[in-house]
């Protein structure tokens, strides 16, 4: 018997399931959120430095300036 088939996909069903699991864990909620806040903050220092400063650099500094004021309860 073969595994059922999510429509237009060609993926496992259970596959999905896992997914979907995945994403309603607080880990990658709170991954989620960490994301878009280093995105905004390379913006920013971009626009500063007149330049892109790119993931790794908007990142490392992101962590260093506001890492550990990251809320743990304020992700749902």
């Amino acid at each position: 018997m073969e595994p059922a088939m999510s429509k237009g996909s060609g993926r496992d069903v259970s596959d999905c399931s896992a997914d979907q699991w995945v994403r309603n864990t607080r880990l990658f909620r709170r991954w989620e959120c960490m994301k878009q806040e280093i995105q905004l903050h390379k913006w920013y220092e971009s626009e500063k430095a007149g330049h892109d400063i790119g993931w790794e650099r908007a990142c490392v500094d992101w962590m260093i300036r506001f890492g550990h004021h990251h809320p743990e309860d304020s992700i749902p």
